[in-house]
């Protein structure tokens, strides 16, 4: 699968990810770090990949309705960079169960330590 990793994404979950056989590209070799969030997930689409990011933003669903998009995966964080390892044990075991990046396309994944809720077009 193809990810497209925001700025505030450390590269440790890049790193996790790639390990998992996916591919990860990463917003600093694609645009400036400071680029808007309009930009940022325009450039997902361009490369046709899941928007990966930590960003609270893109888990609005009135600024981004999932329909739109390829796929958003949020990561709720929450200040809280302990919880990171659980967090991507529950996004690896979830990316095992549903290996199609088609299943990913037009919905928002908010992966927690716990949980991931996933949210469709409205």
């Amino acid at each position: 699968m193809q990810f497209f990793a925001d700025h505030c994404v450390p590269r440790s979950i890049g790193d996790t990810l790639e390990a998992e056989g996916h591919e990860v590209v990463r917003l600093s070799d694609q645009l400036r770090v400071d680029a808007e969030d309009a930009a940022v997930i325009e450039e997902a689409q361009i490369i046709g990949a899941i928007l990966l990011s930590l960003n609270g933003d893109f888990a609005d669903l009135l600024r981004y309705p999932p329909e739109e998009y390829g796929g958003i995966v949020a990561l709720q964080v929450r200040n809280r960079p302990e919880a990171i390892s659980s967090i991507m044990d529950k996004l690896i075991g979830y990316l095992e169960e549903y290996p199609n990046q088609s299943h990913y396309i037009g919905k928002l994944f908010l992966v927690e330590a716990h949980c991931i809720r996933v949210r469709s077009g409205t």
